[in-house]
């Protein structure tokens, strides 16, 4: 790489990193405005004080800025490109030799980084901060998890179905019930406890337990003060109930399908889930591709402004064909693969075929 080519890349990077950083910040700032209009709904309500919602909008920042990056990189990028053909900059680096190819390569490395701020947002800072907002929130509100079925949670391990009257922490549990099958399930035991709480992976503590064995001799009842009880249900699986699964970790979502797997449950939703969150860093690299072509129009499309607009309403597109995917996909059994990575192609497929067009014209 020559020098020339250096200093171009460096700037291009920095106009184009200025541009993504400021789009994406006045769009966490308006984000963070409408979530405050709907939380002051609940403003007063039990222990939910207008601290507890600040401290709720400022936590529900990160998961806004993962699913915004790859917007804020389509519109950032389109503006920079844009103006630069407005101005005939980027007409003066094509005399110079620059080829469609070269500025490609160019903002693959921006776009790159792009990429790995998505991925690390996506799997270590938004999840550990919506859980952590939903606790927050759950716990002034008095709310449980799972509210709004009458008879609490319910989960299934291996022969036993685990019935939480009331969750408001991941790993304090209250009104435990643990109904116990043989293989042929035909009810074993039955197991109540006041209280729940978790001491190690695969271990709870059980307090105030009332356990009712049935042999052939008839019913037995035990009434223990503590018990230990095992058992594949964690803390994370728990956390399911509280984030949305487009809003956990690969791995969280990864150890779940697993779960759901071995107590021959379906699996479609969160695999979806999975594919989509391995796959939604690309788009940072799709949205720059997308942008490109722009700045090839400069001679019939010089308006800056307009093209903005094009940018937010392809990014506004993106975001709606990536949701109708997943639900039609899960609607009509695709492979959970397929209805994550097509958003994603059909763009770049729309990427290729308006940089031949230009090229061609």
């Amino acid at each position: 790489m020559t020098i020339a080519s250096r200093t171009l890349n460096r700037y291009l990077a920095r106009e184009v990193v200025l541009a993504v950083s400021f789009i994406l910040l006045g769009f966490l700032g308006l984000f963070a405005f409408f979530d405050l209009l709907g939380e002051f709904r609940d403003l007063g309500k039990g222990d939910y004080n207008l601290q507890r919602v600040f401290a709720y909008v400022l936590l529900s920042l990160p998961t806004h800025a993962y699913e915004l990056l790859p917007v804020a990189v389509l519109i950032g990028t389109l503006y920079v490109l844009s103006h630069l053909a407005n101005n005939s900059e980027f007409t003066v680096m094509r005399a110079a030799g620059m080829s469609p190819g070269q500025a490609g390569s160019m903002l693959l490395r921006t776009a790159l980084v792009f990429a790995a701020a998505t991925f690390a947002i996506g799997e270590w800072v938004a999840p550990a901060a919506e859980e952590a907002a939903q606790q927050l929130r759950m716990r002034a509100l008095s709310a449980a998890i799972g509210q709004d079925l009458r008879s609490g949670l319910w989960f299934k391990d291996e022969r036993a179905f685990i019935n939480v009257r009331e969750a408001r922490e991941p790993n304090r549990l209250s009104g435990v019930r643990i109904y116990e099958f043989d293989a042929d399930y035909r009810l074993q035991s039955i197991t109540s406890a006041a209280l729940g709480e978790h001491l190690e992976q695969g271990a709870w503590r059980l307090s105030s337990v009332v356990q009712t064995r049935f042999a052939a001799e008839g019913p037995r009842t035990t009434r223990l003060e503590q018990m230990r009880w095992r058992t594949a249900v964690t803390p994370e699986l728990i956390s399911v109930l509280v984030v949305d699964p487009e809003r956990m970790s690969a791995w969280g979502l990864y150890r779940y399908i697993q779960h759901l797997a071995a107590n021959h449950q379906k699996t479609g939703r969160y695999e979806i889930a999975l594919w989509k969150k391995l796959f939604y860093p690309i788009a940072a690299l799709v949205m720059m591709a997308l942008a490109l072509p722009f700045a090839y129009m400069h001679a019939r499309s010089g308006m800056v402004g307009l093209k903005v607009f094009l940018g937010i309403m392809l990014g506004i597109f993106f975001h709606m064909l990536n949701g109708l995917f997943a639900h039609v996909g899960l609607l009509q059994n695709w492979p959970p693969f397929a209805a994550a990575a097509l958003p994603g192609a059909a763009f770049f497929l729309a990427a290729v075929l308006m940089m031949w067009w230009v090229e061609r014209r």
